[in-house]
């Protein structure tokens, strides 16, 4: 039972204001009757909620995901960084964590018109094709990119990079130069520059970038603010 109510609470994805019994029943290939029944639980916990004639995330999953300490730390320390580098480029800045195979968005600063799509707090995409992500699969143990590499690969623009030779010789790059970029190939019109966030260990915890219109983006302005911010977080050894 708790790997099927596992299934209902994953089925919501970003965009989702909520989903009908048949919705959840279609996505997670569980029975109407057992979804129904299992949803009475998660709405008895508050993990979810009625809206209209179907559901919601409740207040609680935001309750228990705000208990995570690791990043609550990791956000809450990169934070006042990160509002400097808004303010200096005047662009949308992200902070990422490695996920499985995938991006995690923990915290992105932004106002206006200038807000880059189609990343999200708590959103996922793929490493293959995001700065953030490239930085992850560049300085974590070469298992990983080798992991990524052999599932098959999602072509989000006629831009994203999908030949695993090609991705290896990026990654080697970004060891390298201590910095990835990556041009439309997660969202057509946008470009990101990344550098990554070590802990006191010495292993990387985290990624932070800069995404801006590809018009008007500046990787070279970009790449010394991102490195000198990596560079005071680890000297600092606050994250870890």
């Amino acid at each position: 039972m708790l790997g099927k109510a596992r299934l209902i609470l994953e089925a919501f994805e970003i965009d989702d204001a909520e989903l009908s019994l048949s919705e959840l029943a279609r996505r997670t290939g569980i029975a109407k009757a057992t979804v129904h029944r299992l949803g009475q639980e998660l709405l008895d916990w508050g993990m979810l909620e009625h809206s209209g004639s179907g559901y919601r995330l409740g207040l609680r999953a935001f309750e228990l995901g705000s208990r995570v300490s690791r990043l609550r730390v990791l956000r809450d320390v990169v934070l006042p960084h990160m509002e400097h580098l808004r303010a200096i480029t005047k662009e949308t800045v992200h902070l990422a964590v490695l996920d499985g195979l995938d991006v995690l968005f923990v915290e992105k600063i932004a106002d206006g018109p200038r807000v880059a799509q189609p990343s999200r707090v708590a959103g996922r995409l793929p490493l293959h094709c995001t700065a953030t992500g490239k930085v992850l699969l560049a300085f974590s143990p070469p298992d990983l990119l080798d992991e990524v590499l052999a599932r098959p690969l999602e072509r989000r623009t006629p831009s994203t990079i999908v030949v695993p030779s090609l991705i290896r010789e990026q990654i080697r790059k970004v060891r390298e130069t201590g910095h990835a970029v990556e041009s439309e190939e997660t969202a057509v019109g946008y470009c990101s520059t990344a550098v990554p966030l070590f802990g006191s260990s010495g292993l990387v915890l985290a990624a932070i970038s800069v995404t801006a219109p590809t018009f008007r983006a500046g990787t070279a302005r970009y790449v010394p603010a991102l490195t000198a911010v990596s560079r005071k977080l680890a000297a600092a050894g606050r994250i870890n």
